[in-house]
């Protein structure tokens, strides 16, 4: 597909999520009920529950981990969080700020955007915002950010490298980004890779692990470190739904593997 009917496709699957709730997203899909042809976006989710901060309104449940554990996000710093959805990860980073510290959330998606806001205006919080942006043109001066977080977003950006580069820009001189993300080890069958929906559940938008962490590096990061990495089975009864019998049991032999990772890295001073 081309980038911008990726970022549709996006779009529109997000901005229907959006007006659901976690439970909802839970139970609509193969991974609760084994009885649906669509992609479980939750499937990759940590539980949050127990995480400074936690709002379960803002928790749709479609992240792949939990970037601000390995964030090292202090008082007062200013956090920007990509693609961040109806603001789960930026309530957890606001409780890491403080009064004197700044969240910025990033999303290309309006329902996304009015969801995280009202969540914001029940908390009464004045120091998050939210923007309506691309994350490979961000709407954000340079040398803005202490801290970029991101939690299974950036495997749905077409152009990846303009990401990490855009990333490099807002981020302080000495900042450094924890992102979570989706990544692979071996080649997802064409038929995965081909399927739109599939780029929208985080799969076919994923790319290799290795060529994942040399678009950081040439974006200018720096002290690069996967703090957690995790395999992830998609069930059969989503495989199905894009290969028949004997594709599927041709992928589970290839050695093929998805992998959700929480990387670390600088921008030097």
């Amino acid at each position: 597909m081309k980038a911008e009917d990726i970022k549709s496709v996006v779009r529109e699957k997000y901005g229907e999520i959006a007006k659901q709730s976690k439970l909802q997203n839970e139970t609509s899909c193969c991974g609760a009920t084994g009885c649906c042809s669509t992609v479980d976006y939750t499937i990759f989710s940590e539980r949050y529950d127990a995480m400074a901060g936690y709002n379960p309104d803002a928790d749709l449940g479609l992240g792949c981990g939990i970037p601000t554990e390995f964030a090292q996000i202090k008082q007062g710093d200013t956090v920007i969080d990509l693609g961040s959805g109806a603001g789960n990860d930026c309530f957890v980073a606001r409780a890491l700020v403080g009064e004197a510290g700044r969240v910025i959330g990033l999303d290309m998606t309006q329902p996304m955007i009015d969801k995280a806001r009202i969540n914001a205006e029940k908390l009464n919080f004045s120091n998050v915002e939210f923007l309506l942006g691309d994350i490979e043109e961000m709407p954000i001066p340079g040398d803005t950010a202490d801290v970029v977080i991101s939690n299974c977003v950036l495997n749905l950006v077409p152009d990846k490298q303009k990401a990490f580069r855009e990333i490099f820009r807002v981020l302080k001189p000495g900042g450094h980004l924890s992102v979570s993300d989706v990544v692979l080890k071996g080649e997802l069958h064409n038929k995965l890779q081909e399927a739109a929906e599939m780029y929208a559940g985080c799969v076919s938008g994923a790319i290799q692990l290795d060529q994942y962490l040399e678009i950081a590096r040439n974006a200018g990061f720096t002290n690069l470190k996967i703090h957690k990495e995790k395999a992830v089975t998609l069930p059969d009864e989503i495989l199905l739904s894009y290969l028949n019998e004997e594709e599927l049991d041709q992928f589970k032999i290839s050695g093929a593997g998805i992998f959700s990772i929480t990387l670390y890295a600088e921008k030097p001073l």
